[in-house]
């Protein structure tokens, strides 16, 4: 493995770097301030990424999108993580399982979400499963009666990112149940539901400590009619079509965990330099600087691990313990990582006229969102296990 860049991925790094600093990182404090963005904002912010050539970076250029591969998506991300979430998320990168389009689903959903007409979010958590996807009770049943062949769905789903911005949403319900080895398992299956069809309702949810401006939602379904032609992939292999096409989420997650450390950082690493106490710069002082180097040490391990699964990835060599130990250890060290840099500022760094307060609460999301940070222990350990046939 060699992960030093090649000249397009360089100017890829420093395109991303730019964009953000100059068309995003102006508009952070309103953002923090309010907990919005305004339409004509974000209108603006996706314009310009659409000019540029940032828009659907993720997706395959003969779609239309940026056609970059796993490594040059992880480094997008990576620079990506450094600005505030709500305005980040405006770049958009429509999620890989619209990949499993087919049919009249491709111009209704793929291309125009691309093309960013469209807006999509993903629904799999619901208030009484959380990590345990298959205890979903959001129900997807069969109905041939009336005018067509639809399925009927009601339940709910909550904490659904960025679905205040969508108008429709791949959703997950479970459609049967078949038996394991483990006992019965429900089936699943995925759809794409418009969020003007009839008896779906969307709701704010609860205002979150973490990335404010990118808000996640509460769904609700009441005899929600789908017809057929809506479903995406085979019916009750909604695992299969997870496992193809979003592997490599989790890396999305140490990758932005990576950059936005590398952010925190660089301002704990100034602060230590020009800040002054008993004649000279704190960091100076074994306490402060031996803070500096271990913050340095774990964002440089963090980085490789993240490279690493995501050179895998394109070698169609990443395992689940890959992505999950990059997830893992990356979320966990921007947590240490924030946490120390407020220690270095002290008091200052919990007041609001500085960001440091901010990025320490942005930070504690990332060991719960896409997979806990013990789900991700749990798949390291049990591919170790197995390994030994327990």
């Amino acid at each position: 493995m060699h992960f030093e860049l090649s000249h397009e991925h360089t100017m890829l790094v420093d395109t991303v770097r730019a964009f953000i600093e100059a068309e995003l990182y102006p508009h952070e404090d309103m953002v923090e301030r309010t907990d919005e963005i305004p339409p004509e904002l974000a209108a603006e912010i996706q314009a310009k990424a659409i000019e540029v050539g940032l828009y659907a970076a993720n997706m395959p250029e003969e779609l239309g999108g940026g056609g970059l591969d796993n490594f040059g998506v992880t480094l997008l991300e990576r620079e990506l993580g450094r600005a505030s979430y709500g305005l980040q998320m405006l770049i958009a990168r429509p999620s890989n399982i619209l990949r499993g389009c087919t049919g009249s689903q491709i111009e209704e959903y793929l291309l125009p979400t691309i093309r960013g007409e469209r807006h999509d979010c993903l629904a799999m958590t619901e208030p009484n499963a959380g990590s345990d996807v298959r205890g979903m009770l959001t129900m997807a049943i069969r109905d041939g009666s009336g005018d067509g062949d639809d399925y009927v769905i009601n339940g709910s789903k909550h904490f659904i990112s960025h679905a205040d911005m969508a108008d429709y949403v791949i959703l997950f319900a479970a459609t049967g149940v078949e038996e394991t080895k483990a006992g019965p398992k429900k089936k699943i299956t995925g759809f794409l539901v418009d969020f003007d069809t009839p008896g779906v309702t969307r709701r704010r949810g609860p205002s979150c400590v973490s990335h404010r401006g990118y808000h996640q939602c509460e769904l609700f379904f009441d005899d929600v009619r789908v017809p057929v032609s809506k479903r995406l992939g085979e019916e009750g292999k909604g695992f299969d079509l997870m496992g193809e096409w979003l592997g490599a989420t989790r890396l999305t997650v140490a990758a932005t965990s990576v950059g936005r450390g590398r952010r925190v950082l660089d301002l704990a690493t100034e602060w230590a330099a020009t800040r002054k106490q008993f004649g000279q710069p704190i960091g100076r002082f074994q306490g402060t600087g031996f803070k500096l180097a271990d913050m340095a040490t774990e964002l440089e391990a963090a980085d490789l691990l993240t490279l690493q699964a995501a050179w895998k990835c394109d070698q169609g060599r990443m395992t689940d313990s890959d992505a999950a130990m990059a997830k893992l250890f990356a979320s966990e060290a921007l947590a240490r990582i924030t946490d120390q840099t407020l220690q270095i500022f002290g008091g200052m760094g919990l007041m609001g006229s500085l960001p440091i307060e901010r990025y320490w609460r942005d930070a504690r999301v990332e060991r719960i969102w896409d997979g806990t940070s013990e789900i991700q222990r749990h798949i390291i350990s049990r591919a170790m296990l197995r390994a030994h046939g327990a």
